[in-house]
């Protein structure tokens, strides 16, 4: 009996003290010590794994030297900074995050048959400035979690869009809906396409608000009485010719949803100003353009992202528009941009506004 009493004194102190030596291997004293507990306490993070805490702060640190650095470089347009992401890494963050499925083969197949509705045309006045989320056609900015249903949240933003915009009434509806029950080429958690999205709500006559089937961030069953609980439709959808004065047009109209490489590691880590950062043209995160504009004389797309408050400007980012050396736009945003299509979307959009006034469609 003693024995065991011992033995049991011993384990206890053993653990104590390797959580004490774990604890202790971060001096909060220091510059980076003092930065990652505001940080710690500013994100909610809590790491209860042995050895956990020590990783991460190694992760954050080798992320804050990247950020110091990269914020010293002269003529840049942007920061990054000490966001959620600061204590993953960049392969880390690729693999919880993105989740946009390309088909390569889909692509060139729309670039055939892309509408002209958007097209451009010579001499065409545009709005100089666009921003949906002044006319109420943006709901407040979601969070998708570490599920990559990236796709689900940018068809949802561009449906809900187009709703407001025909009904006058914001209606937020359910990204889990899509997760669950939209299976025949997306894949929840694991990736989709935003086309075969609104493909599945065309077909299904319609989708669920959020409010009634709440967003979980796994995958689930498919709840048969919710899917069937149509509340808000589209009539079509359409893919914008892949120029960024078509893109433009687009987004002058309604929101829009685009795929972006999104796997940067200044990407990752983005505060705020207008991204021009290097990226490629291999499309892995769904997002929506909500409007475009001009900053310090840099032309911008406006992005809804979903990744929280705390990414980013409060969510968003500004991404450089009309790029010179590209044909597929910033981090390839013409590649699989489309839009839905909602009865009386081709009437005539009248505004008082001077900077968003449309001369033609």
């Amino acid at each position: 009996m003693a024995k065991t009493v011992i033995t049991t004194l011993l384990l206890a102190l053993f653990w104590s003290l390797s959580y004490a030596i774990d604890m202790s291997i971060i001096d909060y004293k220091n510059k980076e010590g003092i930065i990652y507990e505001k940080w710690l306490a500013e994100h909610g993070k809590v790491y209860n794994a042995l050895g956990e805490n020590e990783k991460r702060f190694e992760i954050f640190k080798d992320n804050l030297r990247f950020i110091e650095e990269y914020n010293n470089s002269e003529n840049r347009t942007y920061k990054v900074g000490l966001n959620q992401f600061a204590d993953l890494t960049n392969v880390e963050y690729r693999a919880m995050y993105l989740g946009t499925r390309s088909d390569a083969r889909r692509r060139l197949v729309k670039s055939k048959n892309t509408s002209q509705r958007y097209a451009s045309r010579p001499n065409e006045l545009l709005p100089q400035s666009v921003d949906w989320r002044k006319r109420g056609a943006v709901a407040p900015i979601k969070n998708q979690g570490s599920c990559g249903s990236c796709w689900a949240f940018s068809t949802v933003a561009a449906v809900e869009g187009i709703n407001q915009i025909i009904t006058g009434e914001m209606i937020t509806l359910s990204e889990q809906e899509l997760v669950d029950c939209d299976r025949a080429q997306n894949v929840g958690c694991n990736g989709g396409l935003m086309d075969y999205a609104f493909e599945f709500i065309i077909s299904n006559g319609g989708m669920d608000t959020e409010n009634h089937y709440p967003y979980s961030g796994v995958d689930g069953r498919c709840d048969p009485i919710r899917k069937n609980s149509k509340v808000v439709s589209i009539d079509d959808y359409e893919d914008v010719p892949r120029n960024e004065k078509a893109l433009q047009k687009a987004v002058a109209h309604q929101p829009v949803s685009v795929a972006i490489e999104a796997s940067g590691r200044a990407f990752q880590l983005y505060t705020s100003g207008v991204f021009t950062g290097e990226c490629g043209e291999k499309v892995d995160h769904g997002v929506v353009v909500v409007g475009y504009g001009s900053e310090d004389g840099k032309d911008y797309w406006l992005v809804r992202n979903s990744w929280g408050t705390k990414w980013g400007e409060s969510g968003y980012v500004k991404m450089e528009r009309n790029v010179k050396n590209g044909h597929l736009g910033k981090c390839g945003i013409m590649t699989e941009a489309s839009y839905p299509i909602k009865e009386a979307i081709n009437k005539r959009i009248i505004t008082t506004s001077k900077e968003e006034k449309i001369s033609s469609i």
